[in-house]
């Protein structure tokens, strides 16, 4: 391309983009008054709905209405406020949407937005006055409208209380003059506002309307809530008081102490708040007055379980007396016949210090028991303290008594032991004696040819043992630590030796037969014919095992496995 074209190519490029730019603002600037006509227009539409027909008729209501002072002086006031949104707000508001036609007609702009701002506000501000002027002059044009609809259902309301009082009237006949004096203030009061309103007394009409509220609503609680209060006070409560009283009075002469339970004073405090209920009853004051009541009736309720539980208590405490009488008894007789016996019983057995220090202890504490049960009962009938506490302290002696039966159990289990464990070591004297005579003729039974020297050491410490046995069954007292010691020496050892022997003799016995068995190869085989004059030798000189084992190996070079079936024949021939 040459360099003219080139050039010539540039300049068409520029020459398009300048027509662009220049396009877009045209578009921007069209429409930003395309919008800044939309928003002038809708300023000028909301300053113009600011007045409109609404405040001129409500003020001419007012100035129909006009007939006292009060009245006179709203509408002046209304009216002066009403002369200032129109004369000067209104000018005002004019004013600034021509400055921003002509800032808008010059282009501009960039003064446009903050004035539009300014605007804006100026109108929200004058709009607001406009609005609040005509609720103002409305609250007064339809008062009255309002008040009589608000009258109307106060009288409906008070019909229905009119008619409910009349159709129950003896019902609340204990408060039938309050009532009727309130029913004779509310229609004055509906008759004040009838006056109020050919007078438009406004402010006055406020007040009765409140004070025709407050009544109605008040006596409307009172038709509700009366009837129980009238109830419970005249009628429940008063029964229940009468009632506790009556068992009070029984139960005292029954011998029992309720003087914790307050009956008497709470009965007046009773009687005292029920007054001042009614008091405030006749002048038509309910608050607080059902839940006072019925605490006092819940009170009430509660003493019975109060009765209740001194009746059971005294049940308990005559039965807890009783068993406790019964088993003080009891233990005294067991633990002065064993203290009698004692002396003797300590010649027979070596009774420690501590335990006869205990049977003294428990012997002390048991007339101490039998001291505090007699204290007890005295209380019981001078009626000192209530059942439900005295029933306590008896427990506490039968807690105590419970812990002396034990320690006098177990001094009865001990002693009964002593002549128990006696009884069982000579038992089991005899028994040692039969199993030591048992190993000896064992041993005897099967003439070996030598004893072992072990059957003869054993043999001794086991005769020395029960010997030892038999000389601690003689001694006085007797100490059965020592005898229980004794016997598990002398049956352990004598067991020993039954065991040994039994071992020897059966080890003694399968060599024999070893020896015996192994004689039928004694031709045939030198090392058999060896193996066997050798298990015969230590055979002799009474090494039993050693003669076994060199027997069975002898026999095993013939006949392999020849252990076990020896061994399986030992034990069928056992």
């Amino acid at each position: 391309m040459s360099d003219s074209n080139f050039k010539l190519l540039c300049l068409v490029y520029i020459l398009l983009a300048l027509s662009v730019i220049v396009v877009v603002l045209i578009l921007v600037r069209q429409h930003k008054k395309k919008r800044y006509a939309e928003v002038l227009d809708t300023l000028e539409r909301e300053k113009n709905l600011i007045i409109d027909s609404n405040i001129l008729n409500e003020l001419n209501k007012v100035e129909s209405m006009i007939n006292s002072k009060e009245i006179e002086n709203k509408y002046i006031e209304w009216k002066q406020r009403f002369d200032e949104i129109k004369n000067v707000d209104m000018p005002a508001l004019t004013d600034y949407l021509i400055e921003i036609e002509d800032l808008f007609s010059s282009k501009k702009y960039k003064q446009i937005e903050p004035t539009l701002a300014k605007v804006e506000l100026s109108i929200f501000h004058v709009k607001t006055k406009a609005n609040y002027l005509l609720d103002e002059i409305k609250n007064l044009t339809l008062s009255e409208e309002r008040n009589r609809e608000t009258i109307t259902k106060l009288k409906g309301k008070y019909r229905l209380i009119y008619n409910t009082y009349y159709e129950n009237e003896t019902t609340y006949s204990i408060i039938k003059k309050p009532i009727e004096l309130q029913f004779e203030t509310i229609e004055k009061l509906f008759s004040a506002f009838e006056i109020a309103m050919e007078n438009n007394s406004f402010g006055e009409i406020s007040k009765i309307i409140k004070a025709l509220d407050d009544s109605i609503n008040n006596l409307d609680v009172v038709m509700d809530e009366a009837p129980e209060i009238i109830l419970l006070g005249t009628k429940l409560i008063p029964k229940k008081m009468i009632d506790v009283g009556n068992i009070y009075g029984k139960m005292r002469k029954d011998g029992f102490n309720l003087d914790y339970l307050s009956i008497e004073k709470n009965i007046d405090e009773a009687e005292k708040k029920i007054a001042d209920v009614f008091d405030r009853l006749n002048v038509l004051n309910l608050e607080d007055s059902i839940l006072e009541l019925k605490v006092i009736s819940s009170y009430f309720d509660n003493i019975y379980n109060d009765f209740d539980r001194e009746r059971l208590a005294r049940s308990e405490f005559n039965e807890i007396g009783s068993n406790i009488s019964i088993k003080t008894k009891k233990l005294e007789q067991i633990s002065d016949k064993l203290l009698s016996k004692m002396d003797e019983l300590k010649k027979q057995y070596s009774i420690s210090d501590l335990n006869i220090r205990n049977l003294n202890i428990d012997a002390v504490a048991l007339r101490g028991i039998a001291e505090d049960y007699d204290m007890i009962l005295k209380s019981a009938k001078q009626k000192a303290f209530p059942f439900s506490k005295l029933t306590k302290e008896m427990e506490l002696i039968n807690n105590r008594l419970t812990k002396i039966e034990d320690n006098l159990d177990e001094s009865l289990r001990l002693i009964s032991g002593y002549k128990e464990d006696e009884e069982r070591a000579r038992e089991q004297l005899e028994d040692i004696k039969a199993i030591l005579k048992a190993s000896k003729e064992r041993i005897n039974t099967y003439k070996l040819p030598v004893i072992p020297k072990q059957y003869y050491t054993e043999l001794s410490e086991a005769t020395e043992a029960i010997n030892d046995m038999i000389k601690e069954l003689e001694n006085r007292p007797l100490d059965m630590e020592t005898l229980n010691t004794r016997v598990d020496t002398a049956r352990d050892l004598t067991l020993k030796l039954y065991k040994t022997t039994n071992s020897t003799v059966k080890t003694a016995s399968m060599s024999e037969h070893a020896i015996v068995y192994g004689n039928r190869y004694r031709a045939i085989n030198k090392q058999v014919d060896e193996g066997l004059t050798k298990a015969e030798n230590l055979f002799f000189v009474g090494s039993f095992k050693a003669s076994l084992e060199d027997a069975l190996n002898a026999i095993n070079l013939v006949e392999p496995g020849i252990h076990e079936r020896l061994l399986k024949e030992s034990k069928e021939e056992s």
